[in-house]
């Protein structure tokens, strides 16, 4: 059954059907899984790369491509998401993202060589990246204005436990199965959202019929955003612009970006609505506020198994079981987050408790030391969760908030641009400012490793006698312990570095604090989301 309710946009409009019962709770669980499977695909192969590399003869950097194609595709296809949807109708798209996801998962785990698998992975990443906004918008449309909070509340769940989840499972398949089976086990979760999609989801009873096909914007978006994507995933390891074709690509992206923007703003039929931004102070305040949460998340997340795994010995299983619990309290609040906010709880409040929270998260990572252990991270990581609960859905809702009929569409897809370019730029910036920070602490220690030190010279005594047992001459106990002593400058240099990089997203929290003073919320004021897609 459904009931109805009228849509807000003019007294013509047709009546929107809002979802009850068992129909209202499928169509949730499809797309809150449609949205996982995308998220999770972000972060599982990450795990699998040494195993990738090793079957299909191929180098670190030239699987690694593995993670960007997928990425490129994801962040091309997101802003696009809303004209696809008018273009062929909300449910043939979200069905056919849904299809073509599984498909290429299918064909990246028979892949036979490592370019077949980065071309089906790319085709993956075009299916996934109109999930997430597609999800989002269909997840507005089955539940009434009153219960949006709520609706929230479920989908930053699956925001928070996709890109958790994905290097615990991607650690379990891996090390019980084989690498391929990061790719099949989307198959049948794919063919049941699928089935699902195509029994439950309907069309609008809004639809906003495309008049015309901007191309132009369309192919500026796509090498634009893609040349950009491309500099963040692969700069900091070509050394960003001591390289030619990062300069050119940088070149190329920074020029179709700006011709994109006017495209868009001087076309009768945007493919990406640009003038909602200029409509909507609030998803403008909410864009750059998810633009910096995305950046701390996976600035975050990329640091934090790579230091413990590094440094402090833990496994890719043991990593992903410590971050679960943090994303499992995330779950667990969203929902009565987001029906507090819905019946009056202040969003800037909200968001002020989550990004302090957030800041003293990251502060305290960043004072951890090489004896740390799994015990030490669990109340550290549960701040993380509950800070990523009390942002997430707020600055969801908030960015949908005021606007009406198809621009809810636009938003959605706006916003998880900006959430997934936060991710791309956070990660390369933390990983260019890890790589500095070590060269400046190695230079730091070394320049107290003096023969004229005490202290230095009676530990590399210490260790070569403690070597000289195992040793045939001094001599060779002598190169021994001046290599275990570079691998301790080594591991100090890294562990200092890693506790600046959270500190530093720590700052980046902290200074945003202020932008929180610009939102401007009527209580009044609700999106309606009758006709959105």
């Amino acid at each position: 059954m459904s009931s109805t309710a009228t849509a807000i946009p003019g007294a013509r409009a047709p009546e929107h059907h809002y979802e009850t019962g068992a129909r209202k709770w499928i169509i949730t669980v499809t797309v809150i899984v449609a949205a996982m499977l995308e998220l999770i695909d972000t972060t599982i192969v990450n795990v699998a790369i040494n195993h990738i590399s090793g079957n299909l003869g191929a180098s670190i950097e030239d699987v690694s491509y593995v993670v960007t194609s997928y990425a490129i595709a994801n962040v091309i296809v997101i802003p696009l998401s809303g004209f696809l949807g008018n273009l062929f109708g909300r449910r043939n798209y979200f069905v056919a993202s849904i299809v073509l996801f599984t498909v290429a998962s299918f064909l990246c785990g028979i892949s036979t060589n490592i370019w077949m698998l980065v071309f089906f992975r790319f085709i993956q990443g075009i299916g996934g990246g109109g999930l997430l906004p597609t999800s989002q918008a269909i997840l507005y449309e089955t539940f009434r204005p009153e219960d949006r909070g709520a609706a929230t509340g479920i989908f930053s769940m699956g925001l928070v436990l996709g890109p958790t989840i994905g290097p615990l499972l991607g650690g379990y398949l891996v090390d019980y199965f084989a690498w391929e089976w990061c790719f099949f086990v989307n198959i049948p979760i794919g063919i049941a959202a699928a089935w699902a999609a195509l029994t439950f989801v309907t069309e609008p009873k809004v639809k906003h019929a495309v008049q015309k096909i901007d191309w132009s914007g369309i192919g500026l978006l796509a090498i634009g955003i893609g040349s950009l994507q491309f500099v963040l995933e692969r700069g900091e390891q070509k050394d960003w612009f001591e390289t030619d074709y990062i300069v050119w690509f940088t070149i190329i992206a920074v020029v179709s970006l700006i011709a994109f923007v006017w495209q868009e703003l001087h076309t009768d039929h945007p493919a990406v609505d640009l003038s909602v931004l200029a409509r909507s102070k609030n998803l403008a305040i909410a864009a750059v506020l998810t633009f910096i949460v995305g950046f701390g998340l996976y600035g975050s997340l990329f640091v934090f198994p790579v230091f413990v795994q590094r440094l402090l010995g833990f496994t890719a299983m043991l990593t992903g079981l410590v971050l679960f619990p943090s994303a499992m309290l995330t779950g667990i609040i969203s929902m009565p987050l987001g029906i507090a906010l819905q019946k009056g709880a202040s969003p800037k409040l909200m968001m002020t408790v989550g990004m302090a929270t957030f800041f003293l998260f990251c502060w305290e990572l960043g004072n951890q030391t090489l004896m740390s252990g799994a015990e030490n991270f669990f109340l550290i990581l549960l701040l993380r969760g509950l800070s990523l609960g009390f942002i997430f859905i707020p600055v969801t809702l908030l960015a949908v908030t005021g606007l009406h009929g198809k621009d809810i569409g636009q938003a959605t897809g706006l916003n998880n641009m900006v959430r997934q370019l936060g991710g791309s730029f956070g990660i390369a910036i933390t990983n260019t400012y890890v790589a500095q920070r070590v060269a400046a602490h190695r230079l730091d220690i070394l320049s107290h490793l003096s023969p004229y030190d005490p202290a230095a010279v009676q530990r590399l005594q210490g260790m070569k006698q403690a070597l000289g047992q195992y040793m045939s001459s001094p001599v060779e106990a002598g190169q021994a312990a001046m290599a275990a002593l570079e691998g301790i400058v080594v591991r100090q240099s890294y562990h200092l570095a890693y506790m600046d990089a959270f500190k530093m997203i720590a700052i980046l929290f902290a200074i945003c604090l202020p932008l929180l003073l610009f939102i401007r919320v009527d209580k009044k004021q609700k999106a309606d989301i009758s006709s959105a897609h």
